[in-house]
């Protein structure tokens, strides 16, 4: 449809279950096999909870690739998943993960100055308290959101890929 003829339509509202459904559609239009993209998704899941700022894409591309999935759904996931808005609570519940199974010596610590250390560039004094419990809590978030992620793609894609087979056939 050229953009002449789309001026009359009216413009419908970008709800999130609508952003959502579209973000799915992209998936399934990788050309890609279910298994393949699901991996994908799963690489993208699992860096997304990695606390590795920075190299989330990179990672999650290298994982696909050594697990033969597909590098684009493993880099778009890992940037719908790990975002600005998501962060916060993704590092949340790695960090209570991480204190859950490091146990409560960790939680013991006393009082965190996060800006203090992060300004003085503490490393040594950052990974005790904050880092180690995230890195430890976000390995077995990472692989249930992965296992997750990667079964509800392949049957998200089996099933629409089926419909739209479907539907060319009766036409």
């Amino acid at each position: 449809m050229n953009l002449e003829a789309a001026e009359g339509l009216p413009r419908k509202r970008m709800t999130f279950s609508r952003a959502m459904r579209y973000q799915l559609l992209k998936f399934v239009r990788i050309r890609a096999t279910p298994h393949a993209i699901g991996i994908g998704v799963a690489a993208g899941v699992f860096a997304a909870f990695l606390p590795l700022v920075g190299v989330h894409m990179a990672l999650a591309a290298a994982l696909a690739w050594l697990l033969g999935g597909n590098m684009i759904a493993a880099v778009a996931c890992t940037v719908l998943i790990g975002n600005p808005l998501t962060y916060p609570f993704i590092w949340a519940a790695t960090w209570e993960a991480g204190q859950m199974i490091l146990g409560s010596k960790a939680k013991s610590m006393g009082t965190i100055h996060l800006h203090e250390l992060v300004h003085k560039l503490s490393l040594g004094e950052l990974w005790a308290p904050i880092l180690k419990p995230l890195l430890i809590g976000s390995i077995p978030l990472g692989i249930a959101g992965g296992l997750v992620g990667y079964f509800v793609m392949v049957q998200a894609v089996t099933i629409i890929r089926a419909r739209r087979q479907s539907r060319l056939q009766a036409s």
